[in-house]
């Protein structure tokens, strides 16, 4: 997996994981990008591996747009998407996707 460091440092955005690769802030170009951030874009590969890339975004995207018409609040609306639910409840756990069952992000729909 090959890090890019080209979002802009003034972007609240960390870092996004784009099928193959991880986009990460240039602010973290110099200290690096945190295992645990690497573990939860990790996790957004093999998501969007399973859904064969395209549907991942598609999916994505409009759990995104229904959230936030529901609850007004785009950063809740984000932290409330399923595939974010998963990558942000196990990036601590060092082992997750080597016992991550496939499609694992349903459990995470509410």
């Amino acid at each position: 997996m090959k890090v890019y460091y080209i979002i802009p440092a003034s972007s609240k955005v960390q870092a996004m994981a784009l099928w193959p690769f991880v986009i990460a802030n240039t602010s973290l170009r110099n200290r690096g990008v945190s295992m645990q951030l690497l573990r939860h874009e990790k996790i957004h590969l093999r998501q969007q591996l399973e859904l064969l890339i395209l549907p991942f975004y598609i999916w994505y995207i409009g759990e995104w747009l229904v959230r936030w018409w529901i609850c007004k609040d785009p950063n809740r609306a984000y932290r409330t998407i399923c595939f974010e639910r998963e990558a942000y409840i196990n990036d601590e756990q060092k082992n997750y996707l080597k016992v991550r069952k496939a499609w694992s992000f349903l459990k995470y729909l509410k």
